[in-house]
């Protein structure tokens, strides 16, 4: 059982942080320029600290912005950082970017998504990779690593599946360690648990060496041409909203001309 992350205390936030930073006391109060003693007051609740502080020794522990609002509120301190759905008026002019950003990626398909891997949008680059998905896959929310896996999703399509899947689930296990959110714990033991692969365990590309990234293999759904991919992700990271910190667009590029040469034509 994975240990569930403690929300009481300032002292069980920043305990439970620590850890998975690898910051002993004494690192932690090095970094924040404090006595190791005074940040081991705050930690078992002898002593309070500031506002400040507690932003201080957030930012030295590189806390995701809602990590940061929930140390503050365990302070008994206000939120710092709004949190507002991206479909609110005022978060207009952000999804816009999102959306200029992914239309840039054509015709290679983009994608964003929030922190729990549901689709916020997409280019229309992507739409024509999704046939023969089953709808009930394509029906809001739409988890997009359960789209990439499921057997009825984009799995059949996709010539290096066992690859992939190994990829996929590694990065989401880091992904769940890294932020503490039990919700990521649980889509990873959701997509291990759906059929692994048979005969499609290695890669088609032959030269491991060469390769700078586990490519994304595909076959298109309407010509039949195998297409490769390497993905690229993009955060904001000068984000002062939650919501908005926690998107992230997820590009496919091609991984060899071929591919280039399907999706934009040979003049190009």
């Amino acid at each position: 059982m994975r240990a569930a992350l403690a929300t009481n205390t300032v002292g069980d936030v920043l305990r439970d942080w620590r850890r998975r930073r690898r910051f002993s006391q004494l690192d932690l109060a090095l970094e924040a320029e404090i006595s190791a003693r005074h940040l081991s007051f705050v930690e078992n609740g002898r002593s309070a600290a500031s506002r400040d502080m507690l932003l201080r020794l957030a930012e030295r522990l590189a806390l995701p912005l809602r990590e940061r609002n929930r140390l503050l509120v365990a302070g008994g301190y206000a939120p710092v950082f709004a949190e507002r759905p991206l479909e609110q008026p005022d978060m207009r002019a952000a999804l816009d970017a999102v959306r200029a950003v992914l239309a840039a990626y054509e015709p290679f398909p983009a994608l964003a998504v929030d922190r729990h891997w549901t689709l916020v949008a997409a280019n229309d680059a992507l739409t024509p990779l999704l046939a023969g998905v089953a709808p009930r896959l394509l029906r809001p929310p739409v988890n997009v690593l359960a789209l990439s896996l499921s057997p009825e999703g984009l799995a059949p399509a996709i010539l290096n599946l066992g690859e992939w899947r190994r990829h996929i689930l590694e990065r989401l296990r880091r992904d769940a360690a890294t932020s503490g959110d039990p919700e990521l714990d649980r889509l990873h033991d959701a997509l291990q648990a759906l059929p692994a692969p048979g005969g499609r365990s290695q890669a088609v590309h032959p030269s491991d060496a060469d390769r700078i990234a586990v490519p994304l293999v595909l076959r298109h759904p309407a010509t039949g041409r195998q297409l490769s991919f390497l993905s690229t992700t993009t955060v904001f990271g000068t984000a002062t909203d939650v919501a908005l910190s926690e998107l992230t667009l997820e590009g496919f590029l091609p991984a060899d001309e071929a591919t280039r040469r399907a999706l934009t034509g040979p003049s190009s």
